[in-house]
């Protein structure tokens, strides 16, 4: 599923003459490498094999295709792939492939070192192996077969069809880390689709990727974003207006890309969808595929359940079980929204995987949809943790017989909620600064924040950012300098009035409201009674909204605010009765705050400014977001230092007027300008 944007703004379109990190750049293109004969049903040509230089160092040890079925067939086709875990592939060239960026923290994972001297030579380097026309020694492509249940409904085989296994390199430390190309070209599991990623979507997996591991958050990685002059076709809003884009390449790096639906592969004819897995009957893949993943990923419980398999599979289900609630939290935490919650998109060690249709969370609303597909709101902000429990349901379903369904769903139900609960809590305290005691009602007065955030349409992350500074003492002066400072984090007439606007047609929705009552099996069928009510609701607010003034407003959300803060200071005073130095323990509280509340996070329209500059030819501002994410919790003097840095690159005049129109709207960390509401991800 590609990720796409709306704007209804004005595209900046000024010709960028070629320089440094630009389309067209001297140094970034390469000539095309002569090409391999192709794989049978492949497309033009394979990749130049070789490796060297800055690269040359990686040393691949490609454990899973020694350890897991290998496809016997050559045909590089879109087809059923039974009994294998893999199917060897090759990625497709692309014509002169460049670097957008790269991660150095994440390359650094590999063993690669910022290159020390000709870094130019280091991105053509990069472009060439990481683009997929070039293979590195030692690499052994291959497609990783899975299925998956998507949006509640088993889909059958599905696999890797835009993304391909390279191998596995060993790191500095002997640990081992599987690379991935997403967007390489077909493989056995593209289907009608082309294999190919564009640079939009690759330009939102790379930064998100980055972003949620300087926020401490359990993800797969990505190395670097490469680009190129090879054109696909793409209708993005499925509106029958399709358009050309750049074919783009994104290098992942985990310890495993391994899914709860690799496990489906074995199952058999659904009854609601006729579907079926690839691999019915083969319970030895099944044997293989947990031996492989609890030892090598779960190396404890394989030592402490050597002989005894049933107890061993169990401790494992109920590690990922405990990892996924973890996880999960972490995402409500930081208002994350992964979008695509299928049972394929759910890592079996417990990452946040596949970034697709994703958002984070701006003005805070429960039941947030940051994916534009996602019609009857399956996976929004807070139906995530309960779909994440649903997947794991059917992860234990995909174990039977090697862990009996009565021991694997007896263990979710005694660890997902309160693990979940426990970590979320546990999170929740160090954001709000209650550092000393762990009281009952902390859990109320999370809920009741949220409220208020609701009520005020507050913006989640900023709310929480301005919450360390706030003053315990009860100076008027200082609590109506806060007030105003929250309070301009709240959203407007305007933006509650684009957030509100009824979304049908009115004589759609008197058709929907009669065909309920008068034929309601027939109304079920292309409408719910959820999203008429959520509809009903809107057309309720968005009328009370025409007659709301900014002040009204500002008074009512002053109030609301007042109501709460005075909850939180009484919170506070207890954490002070409990201790001797106040002074030591405001810094102390403050502290965790800041470590737990970010200042920077992907916002859509950060992202989309970042695309719009790249589709241009100008790349330095996915490499400013970059380096903004990597620091996330740090006040960052609006990136003034990194900005020149990019411009003393060779931006000429005309490249500089288009990228700064582009960055000087807003600072990084400020909510998001009322464009953004316009902005659609699907």
């Amino acid at each position: 599923m590609a990720a796409a944007l709306r704007s209804g703004r004005r595209f900046c379109l000024l010709p960028l003459p070629a320089g440094p990190g630009r389309l067209g750049s001297p140094g970034a293109a390469m000539q095309q490498p002569a090409a391999l004969p192709a794989r049978p049903g492949g497309p033009e040509g394979g990749a130049q094999a070789g490796g060297g230089g800055w690269l040359g160092a990686l040393r691949f040890d490609n454990l899973a295709l020694r350890s897991l079925p290998v496809d016997a067939s050559e045909d590089g086709g879109p087809r059923a792939v039974p009994g294998a875990c893999f199917s060897r592939v090759r990625p497709s060239p692309l014509q002169n492939p460049r670097l957008v960026a790269m991660s150095l923290p994440a390359l650094a994972l590999l063993g690669l070192e910022a290159p020390a001297a000709d870094r130019e030579a280091a991105e053509a380097e990069a472009a060439l192996y990481f683009s997929g026309n070039g293979l590195l020694a030692g690499s052994e492509p291959a497609a990783h077969c899975y299925c998956g249940h998507q949006f509640g409904s088993f889909a059958g085989q599905l696999g890797d069809g835009a993304a391909m296994y390279l191998g596995e390199v060993l790191g500095p430390r002997g640990e081992r880390w599987e690379i991935q190309l997403k967007g390489a070209g077909l493989t056995p599991f593209s289907r009608q689709a082309d294999g190919r990623k564009v640079l939009r979507s690759s330009i939102r997996e790379f930064l998100c990727s980055e972003a949620m591991f300087h926020l401490g958050i359990p993800t797969t990685r990505a190395g670097t974003c490469v680009t190129s002059d090879s054109k696909v076709v793409r209708d993005i809003f499925y509106d029958g207006n399709p358009k050309s884009e750049r074919c783009t390449v994104v290098l992942r790096i985990a310890s495993t890309f391994i899914r709860f639906g690799s496990f489906e592969i074995f199952k058999p004819t659904d009854e609601y969808t006729g579907r079926k897995g690839p691999s019915v009957n083969r319970n030895d893949i099944r044997i293989q595929m947990l031996d492989y993943v609890i030892s090598t990923f779960y190396p404890e419980i394989q030592e402490a359940y050597s002989d005894n398999t049933i107890q061993r599979n169990a401790a494992f289900f109920k590690e990922i079980t405990k990892r996924t609630a973890r996880l999960v939290a972490e995402w409500q935490c930081v208002g994350f929204c992964h979008g695509v919650l299928n049972t394929d998109n759910m890592s079996i060690v417990g990452l946040t995987i596949d970034y697709g249709p994703f958002g984070f969370m701006d003005r805070y609303d429960p039941e947030h949809i940051c994916n534009g597909s996602d019609n009857t709101g399956r996976y929004a902000y807070n139906k995530q943790p309960e779909i994440c429990k649903w997947n794991l349901g059917k992860l234990a379903e995909a174990l039977v017989p090697e862990l009996p369904l009565e021991i694997s769903e007896l263990i979710l139900e005694e660890e997902y909620d309160a693990e979940f609960e426990k970590h979320y809590l546990q999170k929740m305290r160090k954001k709000l600064g209650l550092i000393q005691l762990e009281l009952e009602e902390d859990s109320k007065l999370v809920s009741e924040l949220l409220e208020t955030m609701h009520l005020t349409g507050g913006d989640f992350t900023n709310t929480f950012y301005l919450l360390s500074s706030f003053s315990i003492d009860s100076d008027p002066s200082k609590l109506e300098d806060f007030l105003e400072k929250l309070t301009s984090q709240c959203a407007s007439v305007e933006e509650l009035k684009v957030a509100f606007k009824p979304q049908m047609d009115p004589r759609q929705l008197s058709m929907m409201l009669m065909l309920a009552q008068s034929n309601p099996q027939l109304f079920a069928l292309i409408g719910t009674k959820a999203n008429i009510n959520k509809e009903l609701e809107r057309i309720e607010q968005f009328s009370k909204l025409q007659q709301l003034t900014a002040a009204d407003l500002l008074s009512r959300n002053k109030r609301q605010w007042k109501e709460w803060l005075e909850k939180y200071r009484v919170r506070l005073q207890k954490e002070i009765e409990s201790i001797s130095d106040a002074d030591t323990w405001n810094t102390d509280r403050v502290k965790v705050m800041n470590s737990n509340n970010p200042k920077y996070i992907l916002r859509n329209y950060i992202a989309q400014n970042a695309i719009e500059a790249a589709e241009n030819g100008d790349f330095s501002e996915v490499r400013n977001v970059l380096k903004l994410l990597e620091n996330p919790f740090q006040e960052a003097e609006d990136f003034r230092e990194v900005q020149e840095d990019a411009e003393e690159e060779g931006a000429t005049a005309t490249a500089a007027a288009c990228a700064q129109e582009t960055r000087s709207r807003l600072p990084y960390c400020s909510k998001p300008p009322l464009w953004a509401s316009e902005l659609c991800v699907t």
